[in-house]
């Protein structure tokens, strides 16, 4: 079978790879759609991000959906044929963390297309995967397209469960890639007041404001209109600062009231953060990483029509054009999620 494969920045390649059988609790999957990731990206311009780069050749892609193939002795709830999408987060389930219930901080945590251990954990962009039932939550009713931004939605729900109560309140997104997008829409579906996104781009931005942000702001034209929030010590009571860029944390900052609460999502690198404010403003700066069962909550939404992320997939190419998608992929003038069609 086919695979997507990073040897180091800007060396990607499709390589054959050997195919699996499915053991006991286990299916073998057919991929049907992959969406590009920014991890990915990292992967293929800077072969990593931060301290964790590439060691040996690693097969790419964690936001995946596939038809079930085959089912291994013992599986149940699933069938041939079935349309799922597939949850990348495999915790071990028996670490102390994951005892506490925390298993997207597992220690021993095999996420698919990770150089952060070595060897690597293996991506899912292959044509074929052998998958653990629990895996796989199905997607009937749904698009391969849809199953597959599954994933980058349990990141959003999670971090969402992590800020707390949004109902009725003012929300700033910072970064209005797929999970600034993202962030727009759950933070609508969880009751927020008001939502204004802000950006570098006319094209992200227009699409946050399609997916339901009352304002959007472009910092490099506009940056003044998000200083009018920052009078009387701030106006909004959670950001979601989906860039990881320190210029854009720094001015939602200076926009949140007193008491308010940081996300944290966009993982640039670190950065200088502005201390006194968060101090004296009794700010909550909160991380968030990953996600675990809100996942199948992302599928449910989806499926029961309670969130549409059809309007986040831009492009969609073939598995022999794979390159052409990771370069669509890095131009955020024109696309918002590209995803490959293994079949």
């Amino acid at each position: 079978m086919k695979a997507i494969v990073i040897h180091a920045a800007h060396d990607l390649r499709i390589e054959e790879r050997p195919e699996e059988s499915p053991g006991a609790g286990q299916v073998r999957l057919r991929l049907a759609t992959g969406g590009v990731c920014g991890s990915d990206l990292h992967y293929f311009h800077n072969g990593g991000f931060g301290a964790v780069r590439l060691k040996e050749p690693m097969i790419l892609g964690h936001e995946v959906s596939a038809h079930v193939a085959e089912l291994g002795a013992g599986v149940t709830g699933l069938e041939v044929g079935q349309l799922v999408a597939v949850s990348p987060s495999r915790p071990c389930g028996t670490c102390r963390f994951c005892r506490e219930g925390l298993r997207n901080q597992c220690l021993n945590m095999r996420f698919y297309g990770s150089a952060m251990p070595f060897p690597h954990i293996q991506g899912a962009f292959r044509q074929e995967i052998v998958a653990e039932d629990w895996q796989c939550v199905p997607a009937d009713g749904l698009t391969a397209g849809e199953a597959a931004l599954a994933e980058p939605l349990a990141v959003v729900l999670h971090a969402a469960r992590r800020a707390g109560d949004l109902m009725g309140k003012r929300v700033l997104v910072t970064g209005c890639g797929p999970i600034g997008v993202l962030a727009v829409l759950v933070a609508r579906r969880a009751g927020a007041a008001e939502i204004v996104a802000t950006d570098l781009s006319d094209f992200t931005l227009a699409m946050a404001a399609r997916c339901g942000a009352d304002r959007t702001i472009n910092m490099a034209t506009s940056a003044a209109d998000l200083a009018d929030y920052n009078a009387d010590k701030g106006s909004f009571d959670v950001l979601f600062e989906c860039s990881g860029a320190a210029p854009a944390l720094a001015a939602g900052i200076a926009a949140m009231r007193p008491r308010g609460v940081i996300m944290q999502l966009g993982m640039g690198g670190d950065m200088t953060l502005p201390m006194l404010a968060i101090t004296a403003k009794e700010l909550d700066l909160r991380g968030s990483f990953r996600f675990h069962e809100e996942f199948a909550t992302g599928v449910h939404f989806m499926r029961q029509g309670l969130i549409d992320v059809k309007p986040l997939i831009t492009h969609t190419l073939p598995l022999d054009r794979a390159l052409e998608a990771f370069t669509i992929a890095s131009d955020r003038t024109q696309a918002m999620k590209a995803q490959i069609a293994f079949a």
